[in-house]
């Protein structure tokens, strides 16, 4: 499975998460997020999208580990992947016919979003 994974650049940005290597991704609070986050499985793909002033797809990663046991906070271990050559802004994100029914143009505020593998192919380059 492919998700998208969303992060204020000013509280975590890919950079951080390059310079770490890896992080737990947790601390997500919308129930439909949270049910994503434990929803996902070691080696599904993630691409790591800068909300705020940024609002663009700018890096990949993996998930390395998930810990679901608690189905309200479950803790997902993120390895960092390469940043993008170029970044994916939200107006080219729309504007492709494949996110007209993403819940990533639907429901903006959710920090956690699925990908089909054309999407994740489109942001990914």
């Amino acid at each position: 499975m492919d998700w998208l994974v969303k992060s204020e650049p000013d509280d975590y940005s890919f950079e951080d998460l390059a310079k770490a290597k890896k992080a737990v991704w947790d601390g997500v609070a919308n129930p439909v997020a949270v049910k994503h986050l434990a929803s996902m499985k070691k080696g599904d793909r993630i691409v790591v999208y800068h909300t705020g002033k940024e609002r663009a797809a700018v890096g990949l990663g993996t998930v390395a580990g998930v810990d679901a046991s608690d189905a309200k906070a479950p803790r997902v271990e993120i390895a960092a992947g390469r940043r993008l050559g170029a970044s994916v802004s939200l107006d080219a994100i729309k504007a492709s016919p494949l996110f007209a029914s993403s819940p990533l143009v639907k429901m903006g505020r959710l920090s956690v979003v699925p990908l089909t593998p054309e999407q994740y192919a489109f942001l990914a380059g």
